[in-house]
């Protein structure tokens, strides 16, 4: 499958991304032709070679005249339109509205008003219109299946907007990547752009180390600024190979417990488990003073963390929770239904390189089985894990 890793080593912008795809191998020629069905003029378009600290990349802009400078303030329904109304390819118009609907209900939320009343500012230009649109139209014409992307650089300092000096990242950059891998090293200026963030939000399946796959090409896209660090953004353009291990990350939230009833636990369980929680679960410890206690663990994606750490603070009677990331390797798994000669059971099974490993009948079906034929649920669980080896046999 190919995939394209972007290295956010310097940051990220919507110009960045699309001169590394032009250095990994992207025809500008393409490109220009794509970008001219949509029905807005007044912009030429920059590519040339540019040396960042001894690296060699592609810097490429947008040229606008002066007419644009007042249609910089588009609606996004006027946005909405201009895509719509264009000759692009299906795909490439469904994905640039999804990014600039996103950027739209961002920056509603920061203004406090309607995402039908908000006006795009520098986004609302027509360099940010080619950078999005132009993105979806290099990943196509790459054909790309897959974006993967480091932890993001964001700068540091304060950027000039037309709200006044804001702090790095920008508002809305801070707000799209809520829950994001982000970093700073004190480089002075704003390196990722709310563009570049909403870009690689809405691609990237993951964030984090460069994943285990055959590098065919690399591209450098170069940024406006000189810094002490190379101003570029890379990416990785080759293959991954689907594995029957599906890996993501997730968090661990734990806390200590000695001194609330028992009682409590079950519907704590079950709060946590209906508010996002993916698994649940007591360890029994023994704290100082060898007081028994029990250790309460629950599993989530960065996404629910906040909820549920709520949640275990107004239910429980914990004062603090400790939390880490870890990495998390699963065996791909699908559901089938059997038949057996008591009824149909619906059976989860894990496999590996085509081998079956694990069977696990749905125990709800089994139990609901046993009660109306009157027999031991195990013997339920036996014929559904027997009728699915006599499948695969076939």
């Amino acid at each position: 499958m190919k995939i394209a890793y972007f290295d956010c080593f310097s940051g990220i912008s919507g110009n960045m991304i699309i001169g590394a795809l032009i250095d990994a191998g992207l025809d500008p020629g393409i490109l220009e032709a794509e970008l001219k069905k949509l029905p807005v003029t007044g912009y030429s378009l920059s590519v040339k070679k540019v040396l960042k600290n001894g690296i060699s990349g592609t810097h490429f802009s947008v040229i606008t005249d002066d007419h644009d400078s007042h249609h910089s303030h588009r609606s996004l329904s006027h946005i909405t339109g201009i895509i719509n109304d264009s000759g692009l390819d299906p795909w490439v118009k469904e994905q640039a509205l999804a990014v600039f609907t996103n950027i739209g209900t961002v920056e509603a939320r920061i203004h406090g008003v309607p995402v039908d009343e908000i006006h795009f500012h520098e986004i609302g230009a027509v360099d940010s219109i080619v950078d999005i649109t132009g993105t979806m139209i290099a990943l196509k014409e790459l054909d790309i299946a897959v974006v993967e992307s480091s932890a993001v650089h964001l700068g540091s300092g304060f950027i000039k907007t037309q709200h006044g000096l804001l702090p790095v990242p920008a508002p809305a950059t801070a707000e799209l990547l809520k829950s994001i891998p982000v970093f700073s090293k004190n480089i002075e200026g704003e390196l990722t752009t709310p563009t570049g963030a909403a870009l690689i939000v809405h691609l990237a399946r993951r964030f984090g180390p460069i994943p285990a796959m055959k590098i065919y090409h690399t591209g450098y896209g170069a940024g406006t600024h000189d810094l002490p660090i190379p101003n570029l953004l890379r990416v990785h353009i080759g293959e991954t190979q689907e594995s029957d291990i599906d890996t993501d990350d997730i968090l661990v939230m734990e806390c200590n417990i000695d001194d609330m009833n028992p009682q409590y636990y079950q519907h704590i369980f079950q709060t946590l488990l209906d508010r996002g929680a993916l698994d649940v679960y007591i360890t029994p410890i023994i704290m100082k003073k060898g007081r028994p206690a029990s250790l309460l663990t629950v599993l989530c994606t960065q996404e629910k963390a906040e909820t549920l750490q709520d949640t275990l603070f107004r239910e429980s009677t914990t004062s603090g929770i400790r939390t880490h990331s870890c990495s998390r390797k699963k065996l791909k798994r699908s559901f089938i239904k059997v038949e057996t000669k008591y009824g149909i059971v619906s059976v989860k099974v894990h496999e590996k390189d085509g081998e079956v490993i694990t069977i696990t009948p749905e125990y709800e079906d089994c139990r609901r089985i046993a009660e109306e034929k009157n027999i031991p649920v195990k013997e339920v669980c036996r014929q559904a894990v027997q009728a699915v080896y006599e499948k695969n046999r076939q």
